[in-house]
């Protein structure tokens, strides 16, 4: 340290300081209680909307078998303030004029929502389950028409997001071929 001068000394002082404090912030802000909920009160943050709001499916990371697919599909704060997200975001598949192909993605049996607090920057997810298989053989799904991207709704909100991704649709409403659980904290990472 006695080859630094006394101003680098500061400036490295002042950035430890604040890393600190800011640890301390995060993990008192965000620490999980054993239900997985969020405790950090959610009264003077405001929802997530879909223009606080990157979507994007973590398509390396994959999984599934016999014609059922699991990706996480992530929700990334592009804004410049905290924002919470609580309950099953909407999916539905979008063809190249904008049109939705088939029903909207189902929700999986209920269970309870975490309260899922995101910094700007903080990602959480929810894992949509694709089933090609339904779309190949359900009756009512023929023809089958290739969506290019999912429109996505944040949990209760009305304004949406897509998420580039092409896969095989049904062309009208029946089979649900899509579902997806409640938003998630953190990164998603597929084991099935």
């Amino acid at each position: 340290m006695k080859y630094l001068s006394t101003a680098a000394r500061r400036v490295i002082a002042v950035i430890a300081g604040a890393s600190v404090a800011g640890l301390i912030v995060t993990t008192a802000a965000f620490a999980a209680p054993s239900s997985g909920t969020v405790r950090a009160s959610t009264a003077a943050i405001p929802k997530c909307t879909a223009a606080d709001l990157g979507v994007w499916l973590a398509v390396a990371q994959a999984n599934g078998a016999a014609g059922t697919i699991y990706y996480p599909l992530e929700f990334t704060n592009l804004s410049g303030h905290t924002c919470f997200l609580h309950g099953y975001p909407g999916v539905s598949a979008i063809d190249r004029n904008g049109n939705q192909l088939g029903s909207p993605a189902g929700w999986t049996s209920p269970a309870s929502a975490p309260t899922v607090v995101l910094a700007p920057g903080a990602t959480a997810h929810t894992v949509l389950q694709y089933s090609d298989a339904e779309v190949s053989t359900a009756p009512g799904c023929d023809p089958v028409y290739t969506a290019v991207v999912l429109r996505i709704y944040p949990p209760d909100e009305h304004g949406a997001t897509i998420a580039m991704f092409s896969l095989e649709a049904c062309s009208h409403k029946g089979p649900v071929y899509m579902r997806v659980v409640p938003i998630l904290p953190g990164i998603g990472r597929i084991q099935v």
